[in-house]
């Protein structure tokens, strides 16, 4: 017995001490000021700022290190930082409902750059690190939490839209500042840049930022277990079959997002070496398309979620998704891309009209249940997305064999000239336009209001284990508000 009370008090004694290097002066959290939505908008803006200016470099070297497989290679390596991503994020959120919000965005934020100076030392363990990273890049969970943490519930929405415009204007902003320094100074210098910027990032979360997390809002012991429900990634998406209403919301976003998410990976590569934008242009494009999609999701959702209703917006961002996806599909011309940019820019109401028909027509204690569900299944897309368009891009041998792919003027010279990639310039596009089209039939049979059907007893079961993880949730529906260009250069 005295030999067990010896290493209670050891292991005492390791977890105070474990405390103290996040919390001191017994519980006033380090860091500057109080805790902020402002400490969380400058984390989330330095972090996708530094990868933002690594678009240009990026999709220059990825095409050297694949010369022969660059869609097809683009496509695993983003798939496999994307599935990591989906299996990680409930066991980090579970954890950073122990240990606190500070030490996990330290964590995710430090390993999410970590591929970044690789870029030059050596390109092959750049993205060999980009795919491991996975595991952590899950920053946005850990960042809704801490907002979660610090407002009321009537002033999240506002939060949370600030952290994603945030989002926006680095990924508007850097991509361009990234292709002009790129031109006039090399890319050297952007990497160094970038990795300044993480640096800085990292600095500033270790310095400035507050614990968010109250420790009496914490369970009672450091040592307690983390449950295998609270960790299951898989754990949102068995109960999705519940309902039919929340199987038919969660068929819809799977079919559209995943070529979404497939998109987002390969569509920068895509303008770059088989349309032949220029760095300038693709930067240009980046930007323009993001002010849209952001004026997109501000004003015209606002004024069409008043006029034709959720489910009617649901259907017309849809079409306008098939529409844009069909465009790139087909299209040769540069004027073509324009254009169908524009498109995508209004597409981009799809999941935020989706997120707010769940969130109308459910409980508010079954919020975090059923967003979760949603998110789940986005995580899940983030992974199988990419992969599929690098396949199918690899199966129509969209391929280019030259030896320098950023010469101007040239043509791509397919493996095979006389097949249907010849045809169409962008196979995987017409797919997802194909998956689209399936996505708005079945979003024909949401019905717009379900009132208390959404809200079946089973759901009731499963509540603990949701609210296991209280903030993290509450960040999910947050979520679709991100805007176009998520993720775009990571």
């Amino acid at each position: 017995m005295t030999g067990e009370k010896k290493k209670k008090k050891r292991l005492n004694r390791s977890i105070l001490l474990a405390k103290k290097i996040i919390i001191k002066d017994g519980g006033s959290p380090q860091g500057i000021g109080e805790p902020s939505v402002y400490h969380a908008v400058v984390v989330i803006f330095l972090e996708f700022f530094a990868w933002g200016l690594l678009t240009t470099p990026m999709l220059t070297v990825l095409h050297q290190t694949f010369p022969q497989h660059t869609f097809l290679m683009n496509g695993l390596i983003h798939g496999v930082k994307g599935l990591l991503s989906f299996l990680s994020a409930p066991l980090i959120g579970a954890l950073s409902d122990v240990w606190g919000r500070k030490s996990f965005l330290l964590l995710t934020v430090f390993f999410t750059c970590a591929p970044i100076p690789l870029m030059k030392i050596s390109p092959w363990w750049y993205f060999a690190v980009i795919s491991m990273s996975g595991v952590f890049a899950v920053t946005f969970s850990v960042i809704f939490a801490y907002v979660a943490d610090i407002t009321q519930e009537h002033e999240r929405s506002t939060a949370y839209g600030l952290v994603s415009a945030t989002f926006a204007a680095s990924l508007v902003t850097s991509p361009a500042i990234g292709a002009y320094l790129s031109v006039a100074y090399g890319d050297t210098l952007v990497v160094i840049l970038a990795t300044a910027i993480a640096l800085l990032d990292i600095c500033f979360i270790l310095v400035a930022v507050p614990e968010s997390l109250p420790e009496k809002m914490r369970p009672a012991s450091w040592g307690a277990p983390i449950s295998w429900e609270q960790a299951d990634p898989f754990a949102s998406l068995r109960k999705v079959g519940q309902d039919s209403t929340v199987l038919l919301i969660c068929i819809t976003v799977f079919l559209s997002y995943l070529p979404e998410a497939g998109q987002y990976s390969s569509f920068f590569l895509y303008l770059r070496q088989v349309i032949r934008f220029s760095s300038e242009t693709v930067a240009a494009f980046i930007a323009v398309v993001g002010i849209l999609s952001i004026l997109a999701q501000t004003v015209v959702l606002g004024i069409l979620m008043r006029s034709i209703g959720n489910k009617n917006t649901i259907l017309l961002g849809l079409g306008f998704q098939i529409l844009q996806l069909a465009w790139y599909g087909f299209g040769s011309q540069p004027w073509m891309m324009w254009a169908a940019g524009a498109v995508a820019a209004m597409s981009s109401i799809t999941f935020p009209a989706i997120s707010a028909i769940v969130s109308r027509n459910a409980d508010p204690d079954q919020q975090g249940v059923v967003q979760g569900m949603i998110t789940g299944i986005r995580g899940l897309c983030n992974g199988l997305g990419p992969a599929l368009y690098g396949f199918v891009f690899y199966l129509f041998h969209v391929e280019l064999t030259d030896s320098d792919g950023s010469e101007k003027g040239a043509k791509p010279n397919m493996a095979n000239p006389t097949d249907e990639s010849a045809i169409i310039p962008g196979p995987p596009f017409l797919f997802g336009a194909c998956s689209v089209l399936l996505s708005l039939l079945v979003a024909l049979f949401i019905p717009e209001h379900t009132g208390p059907g959404m809200r079946p007893g089973a759901y009731k079961k499963h509540s603990n284990g949701a609210q296991s993880h209280s903030h993290s949730p509450q960040g999910s529906g947050a979520e679709g508000k991100e805007p176009l260009l998520e993720d775009s250069s990571v």
